[in-house]
């Protein structure tokens, strides 16, 4: 099985990567791809580096680690992009093999409102992470009994990627925030050092 971590890791940071080690050695997953988002329909597009650039942090993010890939399978898709869309695709590319998604609390919450959300629901196995903002009784008891949700124990770390940004656009040193590679790069070509 694969698990898919979709996000715009805009960075990449030391949260995603624990998650995605938590999943394959807690859960048995055989890789973990980080599929990398050119625009969430949900979310602004305003403050996203662009598509490469992220993608690039990914790739140095997981270096040649085994087991772990970054994907840049929507970036051809017709945008906004929805992730049934690219789960057809994926399976499309790559016959015989099985995709999960991995996701927070809130995005379990609100997969009814997705495209075709009850499809995926049905055909895709999904393993939930807990958000501090969003305990897991504030999921509908619906999608928190369906037989394909499990609820994970992944470690909370509250790390996200808008604090990253906000604290380098600030000029203050966040670079264990990420992996060192990441940092560097970030650095070399000032990312985020803007206010947005």
């Amino acid at each position: 099985m694969i698990g898919l971590l979709f996000g715009s890791f805009n960075p990449i940071h030391i949260g995603h990567l624990a998650l995605a080690n938590y999943m394959r050695s807690f859960h048995g997953m055989q890789e973990v791809w980080f599929v990398v988002t050119p625009h969430n329909p949900h979310k602004a597009q305003e403050s996203l580096l662009a598509d490469h650039h992220r993608l690039e942090l990914v790739r140095l993010a997981i270096g040649d680690e085994p087991g772990y890939r970054a994907s840049n399978i929507e970036f051809g898709l017709p945008q906004p992009n929805y992730t049934i869309h690219t789960l057809a695709q994926l399976e499309e590319r790559h016959p015989g093999k099985s995709f999960g998604l991995i996701m927070g609390a809130d995005n379990l919450a609100n997969l009814p409102k997705w495209k075709n959300g009850e499809v995926i629901l049905q055909r895709y196995p999904i393993w939930v992470y807990p958000r501090k903002d969003w305990p897991w009784e504030a999921v509908p008891e619906h999608l928190r009994t369906h037989p394909g949700v499990t609820l994970t124990q992944a470690p909370l770390l509250e790390i996200s990627a808008s604090f990253i940004r906000r604290a380098l656009a600030d000029g203050r040193d966040v670079h264990w925030f990420m992996p060192s590679a990441v940092a560097q790069y970030v650095q070399e070509m000032g990312f985020y050092r803007t206010k947005k």
